[in-house]
């Protein structure tokens, strides 16, 4: 059995879901998950968490992500992409750059978004595109997301190009239509690639193709790899046999945890990773989740 995290670099057209059972056929019908989905027409950084990875898929949820986005201002679509139809037509700024720098500064940092209707989100135990697709649209309330970089790339005609650093949560077809509403016009997303997911950077991915032609090289990161913001801990042979059976142990720490009950990368005396403690009141780990060897 595959163990670990693969950076797949999802191909456009696919769903991640898609991509995900594709993975796992190639490689012989792994237990897998992917971590934080991808428009069918986005590409780019799909984490996949294969086998004992799949216990470390929770921890990254949460992290930043980056993208590189195209928008076409002058209409607005239903889907917020290519894919839609066109629901509304607008003006053009003239100097389109020009008109998009002065706006950005209002988009850095905390701001509201209201979800689009073509989302996964659930209202009512539905899933609002399962609703759009029946014309039907529902009130949705705005959320708060953390825009931490947006650089205006290149301008080309009624085309620009960005890339951002989010928060996780963040619609980049809402942010491209608002981006447009700003400027007095409207838009919707031409291209859109998942440049990076913390904690991983802009490290090396694989595509699909080169996982179907030969599983057996593909390259997985250690399931540990996504837990590097965590404090690590040492057992000793004995403390890491009693770990592995579940039990609360004494451990020398790597480094103190900031807080009582904090979570900790715990290995043995090998640099074996072990599993995820959460440290005790009386300075013991207790097991919250152990790695089958």
């Amino acid at each position: 059995m595959s163990n670990g995290i693969l950076l797949l670099d999802k191909p456009q057209g696919l769903s991640s879901n898609a991509a995900l059972q594709r993975v796992r056929w190639a490689l012989g019908r792994v237990k897998g998950g992917h971590t934080g989905s991808l428009d069918p027409l986005a590409t780019g950084m799909l984490p996949i968490c294969l086998g004992e990875a799949t216990k470390v898929a929770g921890f990254l949820l949460d992290g930043d992500k980056r993208y590189r986005f195209t928008m076409r201002l002058g209409q607005r679509t239903a889907t917020g992409d290519l894919e839609g139809e066109v629901v509304e037509q607008g003006e053009v700024p003239v100097d389109v750059g020009a008109a998009l720098s002065a706006v950005l500064p209002q988009f850095i940092g905390a701001i509201e978004q209201v979800p689009p209707m073509y989302s996964a989100l659930k209202q009512g135990g539905e899933r609002l595109y399962r609703l759009a697709r029946q014309g039907i649209e529902v009130e949705r309330p705005p959320r708060r997301v953390d825009i931490r970089a947006l650089t205006l790339e290149a301008v080309e005609g009624s085309e620009a190009t960005f890339e951002v650093c989010c928060s996780k949560g963040t619609y980049v077809r809402t942010l491209a239509e608002d981006l447009a509403k700003a400027v007095g016009s409207c838009a919707h997303l031409t291209m859109l690639r998942r440049v990076s997911v913390a904690p991983f950077g802009e490290a090396p991915m694989v595509t699909l193709e080169q996982v179907q032609a030969n599983p057996a090289a593909v390259p997985l990161l250690p399931p540990d790899a996504a837990l590097p913001h965590l404090a690590a801990a040492t057992l000793s042979e004995v403390s890491a046999a009693r770990f592995l059976h579940g039990q609360a142990v004494v451990a020398i720490l790597d480094a103190q945890p900031d807080v009582e009950g904090a979570l900790m990368r715990v290995y043995d005396t090998a640099g074996c990773f072990l599993g995820i403690a959460r440290t005790q009141i009386d300075h013991s780990l207790q097991p919250v989740r152990i790695f089958n060897r």
